[in-house]
């Protein structure tokens, strides 16, 4: 017989049907077992009685977690027997078979609550566990369902989704990268993309002019709630447009989601507000500041955009570095100054923010498409010709080649699907996240390599000597 979900077998009174999932609870009240079945479309409590009695005998050795298929007759529960807290509260299943697929241990921690009350290496290490609760489902859930509209709606906008490498060259682009030694180039390393930033930029430069990726990005940095250094970014670029251009397809993508995606929610002020660098920092002391009226309001969204931020700001050591991206472009009043490299402290950078409820949650900016500019920002930061020509070489000679004005933005998708979902911190919407310290402890990584692999790599390990006793 054909397995129904339990969502849908509920529609069907009166027929035999079989379901099948995880048993969450068994009881018995007086002659009657009841077990409650729960798959990933719900719960529905499932009926035993004596008369039935080979289904009835083999409901007394079931536990909790096993895995079953139940066959029986779905029928009406009785008015005042209904639950409403379930989507199938009308309907029970009396059973006349049960099949055993899978016997489970003794769970290392209950899947039955939320599990906030649970320590993060238990959690963490029994991940596949953890995603039974039915809070971790539903956030993984809505993770789909936004990227799912995120794609429908730029498809609709004539955007073309394109991957891009995730072995790639290491640069300086204001994070830590993870490198990858390679094996035929002794002595030689790739890294691990931190955004696929160059190469939306070089779909421009050929000509695709509307491109969009859900991207995996990596940064070998300091963890904390919101951060991870393996995330996923919506990452889009546009050709021949201005920052109100960018500005206005992407506030109304996020106005779109929220009504379509999260009908509860209530977004404080359309069109979004925009604040400078300044004034947020003046007010705010922060540049991704809380606008909301209710705090306390878990179900209000205060978006705004920041604008007009410093390109450049000072290093511990005097010298410059950018504040947000190397490839922006000023705004159009500070052009000459970048090329004169004149009042570097003053220019003001084409970069916008987008923040909610205190948190930023994308950035963009418009970029520099002339290389004569963008060669401009590498010499105030201070590094010199050959090292420019080594590290952005490539993106220069693209730009010589022809280059339309463009602009993007990038997403932290994990953070707003934490926001969106009411969550403390990004873990709790990636499926496989790593702690806080950034270990995986489900696969006990990160773990030493065999000799054989260091050997192939042109790897050697340097190992603490061991001290000397007097």
């Amino acid at each position: 017989m054909t397995r129904f979900l339990i969502s849908e077998a509920a529609k069907h009174v009166g027929e035999k049907v079989t379901v099948a999932g995880w048993v969450s609870v068994r009881r018995a009240h007086g002659k009657i077992v009841f077990i409650d079945l729960r798959d990933r479309s719900g719960l529905m409590q499932c009926v035993f009685i004596p008369s039935n009695k080979e289904a009835y005998d083999a409901a007394a050795d079931v536990r909790s977690e096993w895995v079953v298929a139940l066959t029986g007759e779905i029928v009406a529960r009785p008015e005042k027997m209904v639950n409403s807290d379930i989507e199938s509260g009308k309907v029970e299943l009396l059973v006349e078979n049960l099949e055993v697929l899978s016997k489970a241990e003794t769970l290392p921690l209950d899947v039955s609550t939320d599990g906030m009350e649970i320590g993060e290496e238990t959690r963490m290490k029994y991940r596949y566990l953890d995603l039974r609760r039915n809070r971790m489902k539903q956030n993984l859930i809505m993770r789909y369902q936004v990227i799912k509209f995120i794609r429908d709606f730029l498809s609709a906008e004539q955007f073309i989704e394109i991957e891009t490498p995730i072995i790639t060259k290491s640069t300086p682009e204001g994070a830590r990268d993870f490198v990858v030694p390679s094996r035929l180039q002794a002595g030689k390393f790739y890294a691990l993309p931190q955004s696929p930033q160059q190469y939306k930029q070089l779909f421009m430069v050929a000509g695709l002019e509307k491109y969009f990726q859900i991207a995996r990005c990596f940064r070998d940095e300091d963890q904390r709630g919101d951060r991870q250094m393996e995330f996923t970014q919506l990452d889009l670029e546009m050709s021949f447009v201005e920052r109100e251009d960018v500005m206005a397809l992407n506030e109304k993508l996020l106005i779109e989601l929220v009504q379509k995606n999260f009908p509860n929610k209530k977004i404080q002020e359309i069109p979004f507000p925009r604040i400078s660098y300044a004034d947020a920092m003046q007010t705010y002391g922060n540049d991704r500041p809380d606008l909301r009226k209710d705090k306390e309001d878990k179900d209000l969204l205060a978006f705004c955009w920041v604008v007009d931020f410093p390109f450049f700001e000072k290093t511990d050591d005097g010298g410059w570095t950018f504040t947000h991206n190397p490839f922006s472009a000023s705004k159009p009043e500070f052009a000459q100054d970048l090329m004169d490299k004149k009042d570097i402290g003053a220019i003001l950078t084409s970069q916008y923010d987008i923040a909610l409820n205190g948190f930023e949650i994308g950035g963009g900016s418009i970029r520099n498409h002339q290389p004569e500019a963008l060669e401009k920002v590498f010499e105030i930061m201070g590094y010199p010709a050959e090292e420019i020509k080594e590290k952005f070489g490539h993106m220069l000679e693209a730009f010589s080649y022809g280059a339309p004005p463009h602009g993007g933005i990038a997403w932290g998708l994990d953070r707003l699907v934490s926001i969106l979902q009411n969550e403390p911190n990004i873990r709790e919407v990636i499926a496989f996240p790593k702690t806080g310290d950034g270990r995986d402890l489900m696969m006990d990584a990160p773990s030493e390599i065999y000799p054989k692999q260091l050997k192939e790599l042109h790897i050697t390990i340097d190992k603490p000597k061991a001290k000397i006793k007097k």
